[in-house]
């Protein structure tokens, strides 16, 4: 998408949503899943259409870890590290995905097809050990099924 088309997109949420209280959570929201990320451009929108200082947006959005201030993947990973998952092989799962996918922690691949981060619990201990991709728990992991379901991304 061509990006006078995202800020298109954005004004269109903006303008549905800015006369709701409490609506920046859902504007920072949806400004993420047009963009993949949240650029100064669209935070400035944002804080010039509901009168808050860019200073309270930034504070929002860096205290959220769901938000990114830099671009990221198609594809978010979450891996998680709480003691179920560790307990049933976390840490071979995460090492297999960055092998496979050719990233660390933190980072984004350069040709923003996937971002990896962990996190302490998603509250999935029952499927131990889960990674999710976008919004897609995948339980029960093992280095064989990272390399079948990353396989599939690629594609």
């Amino acid at each position: 998408m061509f990006k006078q088309e995202k800020i298109d997109r954005l004004t269109g949420v903006i303008d549905k949503y800015c006369h709701q209280e409490g609506s920046l959570m859902t504007i920072l929201q949806r400004a993420q899943e047009i963009f993949n990320y949240l650029p100064e451009e669209a935070l400035s929108m944002i804080g010039k259409k509901l009168k808050i200082p860019l200073s309270k947006i930034y504070g929002v959005v860096t205290f959220y870890s769901a938000f990114h201030l830099t671009p990221h993947g198609k594809y978010s990973i979450i891996a998680c590290r709480g003691t179920g998952c560790q307990v049933k092989g976390s840490k071979k799962i995460l090492h297999t995905i960055k092998e496979t996918i050719g990233i660390n922690e933190g980072e984004t691949r350069e040709d923003l097809m996937f971002s990896l981060d962990t996190v302490s619990c998603l509250g999935a201990c029952a499927l131990a050990p889960v990674v999710v991709i976008n919004k897609d728990y995948f339980g029960k992991m093992t280095p064989e099924k990272v390399k079948t379901i990353f396989g599939q991304y690629e594609k």
